[in-house]
């Protein structure tokens, strides 16, 4: 047997009021149409759910029992209510990222903690990876959004990017390195340098060389290559060795006892944002998660 589930919500109600009248009130309805609903719904039971007592109408043991069932149906229409309200303020629902392992650090992790807080609902997901690992991702479809450079929008098609900042790169060193004392730095001092880079395969390490060889660095002296982004700040905070990080995003590692040099060059540009596939609709949780990062 079927049942009306608005019928049963309003008999909740009825029992709660205490009288008809007082449930109609509450419900926008007439106290008439009130009765035949529940005439209906006593029909369609074969059998009564109230005690005529007088003019009253007092609920039955059955009455009662079904009204329990009807307060249940109107909580979880409450509750679907306030979920609904909530998604589209973008305060619950799923939220799928893929970064950068610099990005995902202390940047990107402190972000997502804060915004768990404000919003319980939510499930995040973080993927991290290389660039040719966060575009596999986009494309099936494992995160709806990459935080991470231009370029890698660049190098496929179908991407779209919208800027968050400029992370641009800097030249980072422990802070008591020889090279803190001497200023500005000219490329025969980055030259006599021993240097801790970068996966071959990622975006900085191309970047890196590309502006080094541009200020006329003829060469660079390597003796340490990672792509643990944890391995790098620790190994430059301990030795001579010097690296290039994206300085936005390795800022918050600062007070490890690490700094940036006075090196700046164009190809040291690095805009940071969101990268997505082109054409997809951002739903509101990226967009309010996006934009507490700016």
């Amino acid at each position: 047997m079927k049942l009306e589930p608005k019928h049963l919500a309003q008999l909740s109600v009825i029992v709660e009021s205490g009288s008809f009248q007082g449930a109609a009130d509450r419900l926008g309805l007439t106290q008439p149409a009130l009765s035949r609903n529940m005439k209906t719904l006593e029909a369609r039971l074969g059998s009564e759910l109230f005690i005529r007592d007088g003019r009253r109408s007092v609920p039955n043991a059955l009455g009662q029992r079904l009204a329990r069932n009807g307060q249940t149906i109107r909580l979880a229409e409450e509750e679907a209510g306030i979920l609904a309200e909530q998604s589209a303020q973008g305060a619950v629902g799923e939220l799928r990222i893929g970064a950068t392992p610099i990005v995902a650090g202390r940047f990107l992790s402190s972000a997502i903690a804060r915004f768990i807080r404000e919003n319980p609902n939510c499930v995040v997901e973080l993927r991290t990876g290389l660039v040719y690992e966060l575009q596999a991702m986009l494309e099936k479809r494992q995160v709806d959004v990459v935080l991470g450079p231009q370029s890698l929008a660049e190098q496929t098609a179908g991407l779209e990017f919208k800027p968050i900042i400029d992370d641009h790169i800097g030249i980072l060193c422990r802070a008591e390195h020889p090279l803190t004392a001497l200023g500005r730095l000219t490329p025969s001092d980055l030259e006599a340098q021993v240097w801790l880079a970068h996966s071959r395969g990622s975006l900085l390490r191309q970047q890196t060389e590309a502006a080094m060889h541009a200020s006329g660095v003829s060469s660079m002296h390597i003796v340490c290559e990672t792509d643990s982004i944890r391995s790098v700040l620790e190994i430059v905070a301990d030795t001579d060795l010097i690296t290039t990080m994206p300085v936005a995003t390795t800022t918050p590692y600062l007070e490890e006892g690490l700094v940036f040099l006075d090196f700046e060059h164009p190809q040291f540009h690095r805009p940071l944002g969101s990268i997505v596939r082109a054409g997809s609709s951002q739903n509101p949780i990226e967009e309010k998660f996006i934009s507490s990062l700016a």
